[in-house]
């Protein structure tokens, strides 16, 4: 079986579009788990509802791009609240009462999706200002695609502006490595790690609203993206920032070039990918050594 040059090049772009909206999501998982070492099932959730938020502002309004904004809050709002009255009770009995926490709350916002917008496909409309293709390689490529990239890109590298040259970036860190210390030294460590619990919500009602004009809105995104995204925390190790990144990308082309040269194992890459990685690696690509 032979693919032309131009093939190969619009499967890899559209590998690289689909991994880039992966590590939008998975970014949010990432940064809770390496900042409060609490793995949050409820993230997936939290993605699908910002989806459904932006698809009902949208209906409502008719502005994309107040979608974008107004979502992601709301999710941002709605975890924190999930990290104060839930979350902050459960932490000091380990990871077993979390992870039953997070499920709960996955199933909850799942079944409240469905009450309220119904269990079937809400399809998304691309904004005007996205819509339409450009000439690539002698066929059309979507614009919004492009908008994908763009926007992954600019939140990776405001994530890695805000950790590694802004003040509130050191005490998160120095908050991770020494908690007490930090706590004595003035700094309020529940209010720092609510916030952080917040931002990593709020890219996960980011990436839901993107998300919505690419794949489609329905009750099921969030059950689908959470096996995705776990297998990137898996991958990239628990906590890496540069691991999601770079696992994003892998399982996005793994996912890409499956489909194209074989179909019917396509899903099935991305966990022979773990497995091999947890054989060499038990810790993920840039996990820390255990």
């Amino acid at each position: 079986m032979e693919f032309a040059a131009s093939t190969i090049i619009i499967q890899a772009l559209h590998g690289l579009v689909y991994g880039m909206l992966l590590f939008l999501v998975a970014s949010g998982m990432t940064l809770v788990f390496g900042m409060m070492d609490i793995l949050n099932i409820a993230h997936a959730a939290f993605y699908m509802l910002g989806a459904y938020l932006g698809y009902t502002i949208l209906m409502a309004t008719g502005n994309f791009w107040l979608a974008l904004i107004v979502a992601p809050v709301g999710v941002a709002l709605l975890g924190a609240l999930v990290e104060r009255f839930f979350l902050r009770k459960v932490h000091k009995y380990g990871h077993a009462f979390e992870l039953l926490i997070t499920f709960g709350v996955f199933f909850v916002i799942t079944e409240a999706v469905k009450w309220i917008w119904g269990d079937f496909p809400r399809p998304v409309e691309v904004p005007a200002a996205l819509a339409g293709s450009v000439h690539l390689l002698g066929s059309q490529y979507p614009v919004y695609r492009f908008f994908i990239l763009v926007i992954s890109f600019a939140v990776l590298a405001g994530l890695l502006y805000v950790f590694l040259r802004t003040r509130i970036g050191i005490r998160i860190r120095a908050a991770v490595s020494d908690a007490q210390m930090v706590d004595v030294l003035g700094v309020n460590v529940p209010r720092l790690f609510l916030g952080v619990f917040s931002g990593g919500s709020a890219l996960a009602g980011l990436a839901g609203v993107v998300a919505g004009p690419f794949l489609s809105t329905y009750p099921g995104m969030g059950l689908d993206m959470l096996v995705d995204i776990f297998v990137v925390v898996v991958v990239g190790g628990f906590g890496s920032l540069p691991g999601a990144f770079v696992a994003s990308l892998m399982i996005g082309e793994l996912q890409s070039f499956g489909i194209l040269f074989i179909p019917r194992l396509a899903l099935v890459f991305q966990f022979l990918l773990m497995a091999v990685v947890l054989i060499i690696r038990p810790a993920g690509l840039f996990g820390e050594k255990v």
